[in-house]
């Protein structure tokens, strides 16, 4: 007699591996939304300078203006901006209005141009105007994470977001290039206020229970910085990366002419190697979170606050044949974008977390105040070091003296805090 033949049950098919908070609905528009936000600024950030030179003839101190016009929202309104968020109960119908209107802002221009009518007074209105509103878009983005993501998921869900920002600038600026160059950059801006439009459409459809605004007077600028003040991990995290934040900017001033000139290094292998460098931003966000919850989350603050400047002192030192200089620019680009991802998932996870959420937008927008204002402190005086000392000595200060940063953050309860912090009540 045979013994019948048993046949195993089937492998069940493989599931794609698609992050647990992506088979959310409400975390993957809110994601969505991100990522077409991210891919549209950096279409937009090429395409506006490009008509600015192409079609109005801007030369050196006109692209000051305009560079300079989209910066400022940031320092002055920042803070503003966070206290009346905070106080406003739909934080998500915030970024919606900013979303729309910076759409509408952006498709003027190249309604403009087709008219002949663009100048490049109208250029830098409209490129305050859309500044002004991704303030008010950013600062309310901090109430809307807390409102859809779970304390103990901040990490990972930074990770994702800040995945596709890493991604838009490995592809964005290669995307906006051809779009430039098939479609002209007036045509290439239409492509951002699609983006706009879509992020909206995204947000539209979240459905969040958002935190009724909290009664009382806490809820003002001066609670905002009190809050920072008052807090030993905020206040540490705000000072040093605020001190890394001066010495990079006073080393960005410089790269790009010390490349240029002292390294000889031609315009397509320095975009070659800053956009190939990208990619370190990508396996930041992807290591990130293993390293947090294996070292614990202030440990890996400090990590990100040694790894972003640290290989910056391969550009002083770069020197010798020219493949031996190109890939110490390189191994420096790609693992200080690995650094800046680490640094930026673990620390904004750590300030949300540490800071009330009814007070969420004002302290961003304290913090954004601080950490943009430093930005031009840090180009002059890296400017004028470079005018008085030479480039290279002065790339030796800035990409030394970014390492301070992490001083503030050892010397503090950030060192040895494991998991995230918890919620603390409003400070009076």
């Amino acid at each position: 007699m045979t013994t019948p033949l048993v046949l195993a049950d089937p492998a069940p098919p493989r599931r794609p591996r698609i992050p647990r908070l992506l088979r959310q609905v409400a975390f993957r528009r809110y994601w969505s939304a991100q990522t077409v936000s991210f891919f549209g600024d950096q279409i937009t950030m090429l395409a506006v300078p490009l008509l600015a030179v192409l079609a109005v003839g801007a030369g050196p101190a006109e692209m000051g203006y305009l560079t300079a016009a989209s910066l400022l929202p940031n320092l002055f309104f920042s803070l503003p901006a966070g206290a009346w968020v905070d106080r406003y109960p739909r934080r998500r119908q915030v970024m919606i209005i900013a979303d729309l209107c910076r759409a509408g802002l952006l498709l003027a221009v190249p309604l403009l141009w087709w008219a002949s009518a663009l100048t490049l007074p109208l250029l830098c209105v409209v490129a305050f105007l859309i500044g002004t509103l991704s303030v008010f878009f950013e600062v309310a983005h901090s109430s809307l994470f807390a409102a859809l993501v779970r304390r103990q998921d901040y990490v990972d869900a930074s990770s994702l977001i800040n995945g596709s920002r890493s991604m838009s600038y490995v592809a964005g600026p290669s995307i906006g290039g051809v779009l430039v160059q098939v479609l002209t950059a007036p045509v290439a801006l239409v492509t951002g206020v699609l983006t706009y439009l879509t992020s909206a459409a995204f947000l539209t459809r979240i459905a969040v229970s958002e935190r009724p605004v909290q009664s009382g007077s806490g809820l003002g600028m001066a609670a905002g910085v009190r809050c920072v003040a008052r807090s030993a991990v905020l206040r540490a995290i705000l000072l040093g990366t605020t001190t890394l934040n001066l010495f990079n900017y006073m080393f960005a001033a410089l790269f790009v002419l010390y490349v240029a000139t002292e390294l000889n290094v031609s315009p397509g292998l320095l975009g070659l190697i800053i956009g190939g460098g990208a990619f370190g931003g990508l396996l930041g966000a992807a290591i990130t979170g293993p390293i947090s919850r294996r070292i614990g989350i202030g440990p890996a603050v400090i990590l990100g606050l040694v790894v972003f400047p640290a290989p910056l002192i391969l550009v002083p030192l770069a020197m010798g044949p020219q493949p031996l200089v190109l890939a110490l620019l390189f191994a420096a680009e790609f693992v200080s974008a690995l650094g800046v991802m680490i640094l930026d998932i673990t620390a904004g996870s750590v300030q949300i977390a540490a800071t009330p959420v009814s007070m969420l937008a004002v302290v961003s927008g304290f913090r954004r105040t601080v950490n943009y204002g430093i930005r031009p402190v840090g180009a002059l005086i890296g400017g004028a070091l470079g005018t008085v000392l030479g480039v290279h000595p002065a790339l030796w200060i800035a990409s030394l003296g970014a390492l301070l940063g992490v001083v503030w953050v050892v010397f503090s309860p950030v060192r040895t805090m494991r998991v995230l912090p918890e919620e603390r009540a409003i400070p009076t």
